[in-house]
Formats: C-alpha cells, structure tokens, sequence
C-alpha cells in the first residue's frame, strides 16, 4: 500500500513507518489493537441492544434471581421444570445469567430457571454443610410458591456442586417399593416433592483440592500444596477445611468422603440416583482452581490420554464425551464395594456407584487463556463467551433423556433395592446377636 507526500511523490506505508520518530512509531502499531478493541466493544453493544429471540424476563426476589419466557407466560403457558442454579466460591446469581437466558429461550414453555442467592460472596466460606442447608430451604420455599412445577434439574458451578449435592441430600425423599415391583422399577425418590431429571457440574471439585494437582496453580509442588492444606481455613473458613478435607468434626471422617455415601441422616448417594442423568462438566487444560481429574471424578490413570476436538464442529471446545454405559455399573450388582485407604479413591468409589457422563472440555481459543474456570461457565459474557458452547452443549442434551438412561435408573434402583434389603437383614442379624 502506498500513499502520496505533499511533494506528489509516492511512498509505502512501511518507509514511512520507518521515517517516524519512535513515539510516533509506537501510536501507529497501536492502531490495529485499537481498531480490534473497537470491533469488539461495537459487537457487544450491539449484542445488548438487539432484542433476545424468545423475550426472556428475570427478575430479583429476596432469594435470587428468576428467569422465564415472557412470551410463553403471555400465552397462559405454565413451566413445569424448574431449573435451581448455584454459584460457587465468591458468586453470586448473574454469574448464571447467560446460560439461564439461553436455557429459557430454548425451552420457552417448559422450563423456569432460578439462580441462587443464599450462598454468595463471602458467605460461601461457611462450610459445604451450612451452604447446603441454606440451599435446601431456599429450594423448599421455592416450590412451596411455584406449586405448578413438578419437575427440578440442578446445574452447578464449581464448589455449587458440592453445595448441591449436600442440599439434593437434605431434600431427598424415598419413594417405599415392594418385591414384587422390581420389573416395573424405574427412577424413585422425589427431590424436594419433585421429579429429578438432571443434576449437572461444571469444574467443580468432586474429590476436594487436596492432593496432586487438584489445585492446578500450585504447579504441582508438594510444598506449596501442603501448604495450602494447612492455611486454606485461614482465607476461606470452613470451606477450606472441607475443600482440603481436614475437617474432622466429632472424630469423623472428612464431610466430602461422607458425602461419597449414604449416611444414617442424609442419603448422598440415593439422592444422586434419583436423577435421570448425571453430568460432570471438566475443564481439561487451563484451569488453575480445579484440577481435571476432581472435575470429572476419575483415577489419575483414567483421564484420556489425548484429546483431538474430534467430537464435533457444533462444539468446538468439547473435546471428549464420556457416555453412560451399562457394563459400567456391573460391580453393583455384586454388592461389593472395595475399600481403600486413599481418601480419593473412596470417594472415587463412592460418587461412581452411579453413573455418571463425563464431558471433557479444552478451551483453544479465549481472550482469557488461563481463565477457564470462568470461561467453562460464561460467567461474564464479553470476557467468557468464547465458552458458549460448552453452555449450548448442556442445553441441547438437556431434555435429551434417552430410553439408555431409562434403562440404567431402572438397573441401578434394582441394584440399590436389593443392597439394601440386605444391609437391612445385616442390620437385623446383628441385633440378634
């Protein structure tokens, strides 16, 4: 490219370049940078401004934050599945605001999404047991209002699966079978009076941080994640200490292996199994708050070894997709659960008496490389977005509950059925002598 002096004489842009002094020199190769800050800025103002396709309406409540169709509500149409998401550390409601608003704008007519606000900011040092409790009451006063629901999915950020999981525990109701009702056993148990259909995890931390790399920005060294085991209440309170399971509350094991079971109060376990699917959503490169392996509750041995991004194009950052498989649950149906003392893999042992998809996500592209813990999420849209489809991904197989998984709760209530008529008759034996 070439441009004319005052002389008439032609020169190219790069020997001008050359001729600036290097202050000027300087502003000139900020240009570019300028221009593309420029187109980015216009894009999402643009963005805000456009009306969404499907009007989505949210509104703040003393316990959070709503979102729903406008249209669908217009028309008289009343949704049936209530979707509770939960932040996690330091969040608070918008962190879930783009995938509510898509999730709505998907299923205008079918869901209704609620961000939780019980547990945000500094009140998520509490514990995972205080947080669930909190939880677990929100969601009661929820569908104690919405009384038109009869669904409830739960989607969780980060330690908001734990704070999930502990409050699924609490909500968790039994529905009583019979011998003769084994055939025609599918899904029992109500969450909170409810059908449960999806219980999904995003990068949340399963096993806890202790331990090699689960804490990623420690870089690995055995010093610092010592460190760190032993400091962590000192920053987060009582979540540290159940993060990095060194609580040990009235000579008990760790709150996070507890929860790898069902409990004489609380049934972990079952509560997980009423679910039609099960969702571990893992960040497999840079993500520096949670390791891969705690995301997607593997052994060290069981991470894929490569990952190509040959799943499909539609999802660009998804890398591998781990499917539900029947064979994975076999062990079950012996009744017998090996035991360890490796606190990991009892409660890898645990968590995977149920089965579980696992999505491998590896972030290629982001403005923020090294901020996949956030980008997984979309918490913030103009810095996050390049993880919308992740968010896309979750929301295609949403509603995608196959005969597959049908077929699976109905093996596993079977299975569980039967373990626990014997641990009954164990229980009772025992008595007797």
């Amino acid at each position: 490219m070439t441009c004319t002096t005052s002389m008439g004489t032609s020169i190219s842009l790069h020997q001008r370049h050359k001729r600036l002094r290097p202050s000027e020199r300087r502003n000139m190769d900020l240009i570019p940078w300028l221009r593309d800050l420029q187109r980015h800025l216009s894009t999402w103002r643009s963005s805000s401004a456009t009306p969404l396709p499907s009007q989505v309406e949210t509104e703040s409540t003393g316990t959070g934050q709503d979102t729903w169709s406008l249209e669908a509500d217009n028309e008289g149409h009343f949704p049936e599945h209530l979707v509770i998401m939960v932040n996690g550390l330091g969040g608070s409601p918008d962190d879930w605001k783009f995938a509510a608003e898509q999730l709505v704008k998907r299923f205008p007519d079918k869901v209704v999404v609620h961000s939780s606000q019980c547990n945000t900011a500094k009140l998520t040092y509490d514990g995972v047991d205080q947080m669930g409790e909190r939880l677990a009451e929100e969601v009661r006063s929820l569908v104690e209002k919405r009384r038109g629901v009869i669904k409830i999915s739960f989607v969780a950020h980060s330690l908001g699966g734990l704070i999930a999981r502990y409050a699924i525990g609490i909500l968790y109701a039994p529905e009583t079978v019979s011998d003769n009702s084994l055939d025609e056993l599918g899904p029992k148990g109500k969450i909170a009076g409810l059908e449960p259909v999806n219980f999904i995890t995003s990068a949340t931390p399963h096993l806890g941080s202790r331990g090699n790399k689960q804490l990623p920005f420690l870089f690995g060294l055995s010093l610092l994640e010592r460190t760190a085991v032993e400091t962590a209440h000192l920053i987060i309170g009582r979540t540290g200490r159940h993060l990095f399971l060194t609580d040990r509350d009235d000579g008990k094991l760790p709150l996070l292996v507890r929860m790898a079971e069902d409990q004489d109060d609380i049934k972990f376990i079952s509560a997980l199994r009423a679910f039609k699917r099960r969702v571990a959503y893992a960040n497999a490169s840079f993500d520096h708050i949670v390791g891969w392996r705690t995301a997607s509750i593997r052994c060290p041995h069981e991470l894929p070894k490569q990952l190509t991004h040959t799943y499909n194009g539609k999802y660009p950052n998804i890398a591998n997709v781990e499917n539900v498989d029947l064979d994975n649950c076999e062990k079950l149906e012996n009744a017998v659960v090996a035991r360890t003392d490796d606190v990991e893999e009892k409660m890898i042992k645990g968590l995977t008496q149920v089965p579980w998809e696992r999505v491998d996500v590896k972030i290629k592209k982001c403005r923020l490389k090294y901020n996949a813990h956030n980008t997984i999420q979309v918490r913030k849209y103009f810095w996050n977005s390049d993880g919308a489809d992740v968010i896309f991904h979750m929301i295609d197989n949403f509603l995608n509950i196959s005969q597959k998984y049908f077929n699976l709760s109905c093996h596993n209530q079977k299975v569980d059925f039967i373990l626990s008529q014997q641990f009954q008759r164990t229980k009772q034996e025992e008595k007797l002598i």
